[in-house]
């Protein structure tokens, strides 16, 4: 039993055991990460600006793993030393355990492993007679925390799939508008003046006699149970198109009738996919409450499979709710018989807060993938037959309504939270090209110094420096009034939208 013992260690392991396994641990570390570098360097020449900044979230999220996954290897030894009462240690398990099973569970973390055969680990022995001298028993066994590394690395992994997944399906579904707006596009004319543009895009019949008409439509509870169904079959029509782009272009750029409204929600998407793809601090918190609330009898895992759908649903709603209200409120606006444009507000979103719905999505996306996530863990590590899997009638309703939300999400919600979310008070950065993006960044971090910077130090610039400064301001004026008409003249950038009817319009630059 000693000489076993001792062959396991580094001591008594053939040399090139070790160096055969150390190098191919460093080949395939080098190839993903000279697969990332191209996958950069590609996207950077294609100018998907958005696409490199997500590859680049997702090098950070990479990183936060190995660094987990360091600190699992460091204190592996000391967690295992760990002791506890054993009285603590009989309450909350995902699987009922009877008799001797407890104890032989606890010390060697007995276990049927994927393939049928009973699967012991040794390794924590040492840390488990340790406890059991004392009365007590391990916090933790080396093979359960082995376990959990394979699962948070298995958490991120889906989550980043779904994630891309997701915002490839919806990208594609909002790349099928483009033909809608070439055509409105082919509707303008060349020089066209802003009350032309007015005449042009005030009659919305269509998207009036589809969302506004009849009622029934004007009463609260027909009106939501139209929107919770709209949102599984033509969730957002050409007439929807063309009066949320009108509304927007009146709203923010009145003077621009060529503004490509679709070019604007594909960029803005792509920011979007940049944060949707990391996972933020209070997702981790979810996962600490989700890996506490698994206890057996409790069914925890089946009832939460069903929070993302349910989310889901509402958010569709609410977003196919927000498109109806606008009809109504053009419908209920005293015109000239044309009909007005659509009029976009915070006042239409919970809180008064687009970027809500935002967050929401978010939440349902890694919920669903750590749903699915945990569903493969437990079936490759534990096979199908495991307790925490708690049977077919438990497993199959979960996988299924994973599927359904991912379907749903890609094809319904997320097309529509890409078009409704831009009718509120605000407009994105995405509307400026990447460059123009860089300055208004880098004025922004200026201030935000300047802001910091002491009193007594912008006082003595104020009486030493206003000359300097002000000539300073006048060229930078100047220079950016130069590269902005250099740019427009180019095609680089879009012009910078102004309005006359709402001077409040914002941008949210963060």
């Amino acid at each position: 039993m000693a000489s076993r013992e001792d062959s396991q260690t580094l001591e008594y392991t053939p040399t090139w055991v070790v160096s055969l396994v150390c190098a191919i641990i460093v080949m395939i570390s080098l190839f993903a990460e000279r697969f990332l570098h191209f996958l950069g360097k590609f996207l950077k020449h294609q100018n998907q600006d958005s696409l490199f900044r997500a590859l680049e979230k997702l090098k950070e999220e990479l990183m936060l793993l190995g660094f987990v996954s360091l600190l699992l290897a460091v204190f592996q030894s000391f967690i295992n030393d760990i002791c506890i009462p054993e009285s603590v240690s009989l309450h909350m398990f995902p699987c009922k355990k009877e008799g001797s099973t407890l104890v032989e569970v606890v010390h060697y973390l007995v276990f049927v492993g994927p393939i049928g055969r009973r699967q012991r680990n040794l390794s924590g022995s040492t840390g488990a007679d340790h406890c059991t001298s004392q009365g007590k028993v391990q916090l933790l066994s080396l093979e359960v925390l082995h376990q959990l590394h394979i699962f948070i690395f298995v958490l991120a992994v889906v989550h980043v799939v779904f994630c891309a997944t997701t915002m490839v399906l919806g990208g594609a579904r909002v790349s099928q508008w483009k033909r809608w707006e070439k055509e409105i596009q082919t509707e303008i004319p060349e020089k066209s003046s802003a009350t032309d543009f007015r005449r042009h895009f005030h009659p919305h019949q269509d998207f009036l006699q589809e969302r506004a008409s009849g009622f029934w439509r004007k009463t609260a509870i027909v009106s939501r149970m139209i929107s919770f169904f709209k949102q599984f079959y033509g969730s957002v029509t050409k007439s929807d198109y063309r009066a949320l782009r009108a509304g927007f272009i009146m709203r923010h750029c009145q003077t621009i009738p060529h503004f490509d409204f679709h070019k604007y929600m594909i960029r803005a998407l792509e920011d979007d996919f940049k944060k949707v793809v990391g996972i933020s601090w209070y997702l981790w918190l979810f996962v600490f409450i989700f890996l506490v609330i698994n206890v057996n009898g409790w069914h925890a895992y089946f009832w939460l499979s069903f929070l993302p759908l349910i989310l889901l649903l509402i958010v569709g709603a609410k977003l196919e709710h927000i498109i109806t209200r606008l009809a109504m409120d053009v419908a209920q606006t005293p015109t000239d018989g044309q009909g007005g444009p659509v009029k976009p507000s915070d006042e239409l979103f919970w809180l008064k807060e687009p970027n809500l719905v935002f967050y929401l999505i978010h939440f349902i996306l890694f919920q669903n993938s750590f749903e699915i996530a945990f569903l493969f863990w437990i079936l490759c590590t534990y096979g199908f037959r495991s307790c925490i899997l708690e049977g077919v009638r438990y497993f199959v309703p979960r996988l299924v309504v994973g599927v359904i939300v991912e379907v749903l999400c890609s094809y319904s919600t997320l097309p529509l939270y890409a078009i409704v979310t831009q009718m509120g008070d605000s407009y994105k950065q995405a509307i400026f090209d990447q460059y123009l993006q860089s300055t208004l960044h880098g004025w922004a971090e200026d201030v935000r110094k300047r802001k910091k910077s002491p009193q007594s130090f912008s006082a003595v610039m104020d009486v030493f420096g206003k000359k300097r400064r002000k000539q300073s301001s006048s060229r930078d004026g100047l220079q950016t009034q130069r590269m902005m008409r250099t740019n427009a003249l180019e095609g680089h950038l879009e012009e910078i939208p102004e309005s006359e009817e709402s001077p409040h319009s914002q941008i949210q630059v963060v």
